[in-house]
């Protein structure tokens, strides 16, 4: 036993002697450095002016206040499950497996803007659905609509900027006119947005309201063509005004939808909008001209609910590039800040019920 140990002993002193071995020995001992920096960087820790996932959700937590447990943004929602029937008309856009003849389950979620889990549901103009398409082969979709036309602005610096703004003022509770005019002469593209809000008037029913990707995608089919899209969720329900009885209840939106669904399933219609050549994919804020190709790929069907605090949904991150083979993303900056910002919003919020958890037990 004692000639092994020798010879190693041996080839370690050689190896020591050699002339690269200090600059072998440099390099191994920088590599776990190196990936400190690089996090450190990813996370903006050694960049403090750049924009990071983490000073997108910080300034969330500004306007709303910190709800621990809970998403830092559309905070206050309902799970649902159903499933969703391809009809193989988006098989000639996409080779994903949703869009072929067949049936996939869904587990999705209704919420509505904001990261206060107890606002009022008629107290919040912007609301969402978000699903997670998941098929027999293993492929999976995640998608986040909401129920707008177009986007507010059209960078992650355009959101900050608006979220700034939208910080309370400590001595009224309101954000301060005065930043808000600041940030709309800053981003003029945010005007059509609020003039919208100004102009529109609710629905009484998440089921009848039409939600929107806003950011474009690439679908690429069997064949190996690519072309851009934007997809809309479009509601088989008719739609009806906000009442003033649904303004008085701050759960109006979840009540409704327990008592639809147990009158039987809600329909929505998935409907792919194709671009042509000269359509902006980076602009969320420019919505496309009506008369480009539309294609009807299927139907939701949404069967049950539940809520959100032991429902199905509540620990799934609807991150919007978990895309199947036959969906990538597109060029708009948002889809890769909405990205890292849901991913950072998960680990907070997963981590506070961990703590939570963990005190209970003690």
């Amino acid at each position: 036993m004692q000639q092994p140990r020798n010879s190693l002993c041996q080839q370690l002193k050689k190896a020591r002697q050699s002339p690269g071995f200090g600059l072998r020995l440099g390099i191994i001992a920088a590599v776990p450095l190196l990936i400190c920096v690089l996090f450190g960087w990813a996370w903006g820790a050694l960049t403090p002016d750049r924009l990071s996932p983490d000073k997108l959700v910080n300034v969330l937590e500004k306007t709303g206040g910190v709800h621990p447990g809970y998403r830092r943004n559309h905070a206050k929602g309902l799970c649902v499950a159903g499933y969703f029937e391809g009809n193989g008309q988006g098989s000639a856009l996409s080779k994903a497996d949703v869009f072929r003849v067949e049936r996939t389950p869904v587990i999705g979620r209704f919420a509505i803007a904001g990261d206060n889990p107890n606002a009022a549901d008629g107290a919040v103009p912007v609301r969402s659905m978000a699903l997670q398409f998941k098929s027999d082969s293993g492929q999976e979709w995640r998608t986040g609509m909401n129920a707008l036309p177009f986007f507010t602005v059209a960078t992650p610096q355009g959101f900050l900027d608006q979220q700034t703004a939208a910080i309370p003022d400590p001595a009224t509770g309101k954000p301060d006119p005065a930043k808000m005019q600041a940030f709309l002469a800053q981003h003029p593209e945010a005007k059509p947005f609020y003039a919208w809000v100004k102009g529109r008037v609710p629905t009484s029913s998440w089921a009848s309201d039409s939600y929107n990707s806003l950011n474009a995608f690439r679908v690429t089919n069997a064949q190996g063509e690519t072309r851009a899209v934007r997809w809309s969720m479009q509601p088989q329900t008719a739609a009806t005004p906000i009442t003033p009885q649904d303004k008085t209840d701050p759960l109006f939106l979840q009540k409704d939808l327990k008592q639809r669904l147990a009158q039987g399933p809600l329909k929505w219609n998935l409907v792919l909008t194709v671009a042509a050549n000269n359509d902006p994919t980076n602009d969320a804020t420019k919505a496309w001209p009506d008369d480009r190709q539309k294609v009807t790929a299927g139907t939701l069907v949404l069967t049950s609910a539940q809520d959100q605090a032991d429902g199905n949904c509540r620990d799934i991150n609807y991150d919007p590039l978990i895309l199947p083979d036959g969906i990538s993303g597109s060029d708009d900056p948002l889809l890769s800040a909405r990205s890292a910002a849901y991913s950072s919003s998960f680990n907070r919020r997963t981590h506070e019920e961990a703590q939570a958890k963990q005190g209970a037990a003690l």
